[in-house]
């Protein structure tokens, strides 16, 4: 029984009961199309049991063969069947590949070592990934470039906070506060422009352009906007040169991300992905090293500061199209060839290609199915989509959970550092040289920390990494502001810049590893295709957008709090976060991110009562009170559990094989 097209074909239905391929359905019974959809829609959309189920297994082999050869015909793919049809098998029981008798023995161990060698890709994938993490490397310099220039650009333009330069005394002078919320407001207008405007162009940018497409535009506004701050005579110019500045970080925020997100494979998604901000923290560095450089050059030290910033953009413009377009981009644009084409760039072997480029396919359907069973549009326009973020529970779902995230990032305290750390650390009675050197000491180990999470995100996760991190960077913030209390003159003056210094770092080496990564990695991951790019606008304005009340407030509330009071304010935001983070944000890693459908089906409420009553419990008395009674509770589960403890047991049998036979060798 062939049937009528891929649409209404396997692609996008799921099956309560494991069937899979013949081999675990030796009579080869047929399913009911209409009943696999419906359960599977109703799953998606009130996943009580936790569920992640893949839309294959539902049918039998010869069904499956039937519609991989419809798929083929659809999408001008012949050359491919039989490369499809084993990338099909694979692809409905991923888990037990040995036993699939198509496979050859290349096959097999192409799939084996993407356990086994998880980070043994092409060079393509690496090439997309360095080209990335250089567009992150700009936003680090950008943010970094008006931190040293703050110093003295206000002098310049007659807008300084400070005394002697501005009076608080004199009713007909300006102001030192007024003037302090003037500098917040220049230094915030990249993220206002990001968090009013850019965020949103960025999804019909990406519709029209690519990812590929709108990472050039974005890197061509970071070209110009640094070399016309540096040239600015007057405060609104430089206003409007960081608003354009802000256009380009926003394009790339936005776009990046979600690119590397799409070209990753789900084992190491989250290590590749967290590049943003392993990169970006070297951003940070190299802006810090650039104000150290150059701040003794006289007048025009913040013009160099501000100006260094274009540097990067210029491999970024001449690299991106050397790299393959996403190709969940290219299916969403019906480009099924050209995306297999890209797979194949990025991925070891034609089958891994083949298989990739049909099961995304099968899921994509599915989520088409979702669309079409809540009655939406299936090509809706921006506001139809964005409407659509907060009516669809799963969409909902996870514009909470990419919220939660990227608002900690900005009130855990880490831009207070970053922003304004040399006014900080001068308004403390810090020498000036002294500032700088502790911001860029800052940098690195903001950079250096970053490193671990490459490996450490895709294996404890990313909830754990924040539930780790977020209590440790509340004490070492609250005690950083505590040591500003220590006389800053006199014989007490070292004691104030070495203990101030020191858990200034302290705070950043618990920043680095955890809410510094994940926040952009999880928010590309957590949107279905259909919403994912005014999702992640979503969630980039969402971050912006208390980065620019962060940065606007800030010199204020130096004046009106001391630096004591602002780090222990934002020191109480950590522990909220973590009990949001606890509560509300679901676990993300190596699932694929067609799979996050059924992780983010499930009700937030059965995901906070799991927490409350299994997981708190457990943790409790494993790390409290050190019993260790009993495995990690589990909220999602598979289907096909025992065919995932066999592939477990598999891949010890081969690992302890290949390790003998190095030893033997």
């Amino acid at each position: 029984m062939a049937m009528n097209g891929h649409n209404d074909g396997i692609a996008g239905l799921k099956n309560e009961l494991y069937v899979g391929s013949n081999s675990f359905n030796p009579g080869g019974v047929r399913t009911d199309p209409d009943a696999i959809r419906r359960q599977s829609v109703a799953a998606m959309m009130n996943n009580a049991a936790g569920e992640i189920r893949n839309p294959l297994l539902g049918f039998s082999k010869d069904q499956l063969m039937d519609d991989v050869d419809v798929f083929a015909e659809k999408h001008g793919m012949q050359e491919q069947i039989p490369l499809l049809r084993k990338g099909a098998l694979v692809a409905q029981n991923p888990t037990d590949f040995e036993n699939i008798m198509e496979l050859d023995d290349n096959d097999r161990q192409a799939l084996r070592d993407e356990v086994l060698h998880r980070w043994r890709h092409p060079w393509p994938l690496y090439l997309t990934i360095t080209l990335c993490s250089v567009a992150a490397a700009i936003q680090g310099w950008d943010q970094t470039g008006s931190n040293g220039a703050n110093l003295s650009f206000p002098i310049e333009f007659g807008i300084s906070d400070q005394v002697p330069y501005c009076d608080p005394v004199n009713p007909n002078a300006r102001r030192c506060t007024n003037n302090s919320w003037l500098i917040g407001f220049i230094n915030s207008c990249p993220y206002i422009a990001i968090a009013v405007f850019t965020a949103w162009i960025s999804d019909p940018i990406n519709d029209l352009l690519g990812r590929r497409g709108t990472i050039f535009l974005g890197a061509v506004f970071s070209f110009i906007a640094p070399i016309g701050s540096g040239c600015t005579q007057s405060w609104p110019e430089l206003v409007v040169c960081r608003i354009l500045l802000g256009v380009g970080m926003g394009l790339k925020e936005v776009t990046v991300p979600v690119y590397s997100a799409e070209n990753a494979p789900s084992v190491i998604r989250g290590g590749l992905v967290m590049s943003w901000q392993l990169w970006t923290a070297f951003g940070i560095m190299l802006g810090y090293s650039a104000n150290l450089a150059v701040f003794r050059v006289g007048p025009i030290a913040w013009r160099l500061q501000l100006g260094s910033a274009f540097i990067p953009a210029v491999p970024l413009l001449l690299g991106v199209w050397f790299c393959p377009e996403s190709p969940r981009w290219l299916l969403k644009k019906k480009k099924v060839l050209k995306a297999y084409k890209a797979l194949l760039r990025l991925r070891m072997a034609p089958l891994q290609a083949a298989r990739d480029v049909y099961y995304i396919q099968a899921q994509l359907d599915q989520e088409e199915r979702l669309v079409e069973e809540k009655g939406l549009a299936r090509h809706a326009n921006l506001f139809t989509r964005f409407v659509e973020l907060f009516t669809i529970p799963r969409n909902t779902r996870a514009v909470a959970a990419s919220g939660i995230a990227m608002i900690a990032q900005q009130m855990c305290g880490i831009n207070i550092i970053a922003f304004y750390s040399s006014t900080i650390f001068v308004a403390a009675g810090f020498p000036e040289t002294n500032a700088l050197l502790v911001s860029w000491g800052f940098g690195l180990v903001n950079f250096a920390f970053a490193l671990p999470a490459v490996y450490t995100i895709d294996t404890f996760g990313r909830r754990g990494l924040l539930n780790f991190t977020f209590p440790n960077m509340a004490w070492s913030l609250l005690t950083a502001g505590l040591c500003f209390l220590i006389p800053a003159t006199g014989p007490s003056s070292e004691a104030h810049l070495a203990t101030v210094a020191l858990f200034v770092f302290i705070f950043g080496a618990f920043y680095s590893p955890g809410e510094g990564p994940v926040p952009f990695t999880y928010s590309a991951e957590v949107f279905p295709l259909s919403h994912r790019e005014v999702g992640m606008s979503w969630a980039v304005a969402t971050n912006n957008f208390w980065a620019s009340i962060l940065s606007l407030s800030l010199p204020a509330m130096l004046i009106a709090f001391t630096p004591t009071g602002v780090f222990g304010f934002y020191a109480g935001l950590n522990i909220i976060a973590f009990f949001l983070i606890f509560f509300f944000m679901p676990e993300t890693k190596q699932r694929t991110l067609e799979e996050l459908d059924y992780v983010f089906g499930v009700p937030m409420k059965t995901h906070a009562h799991f927490q409350g009553t299994k997981m708190f419990p457990w943790w409790f008395r494993r790390w409290v009170l050190f019993r260790r009674g009993g495995p990690m509770p589990q909220l999602y589960h598979f289907e096909d559990t025992a065919a995932m403890s066999q592939y477990e047991s598999e891949k010890i049998r081969v690992a302890q094989e290949e390790d003998t036979a190095v030893k033997q060798v």
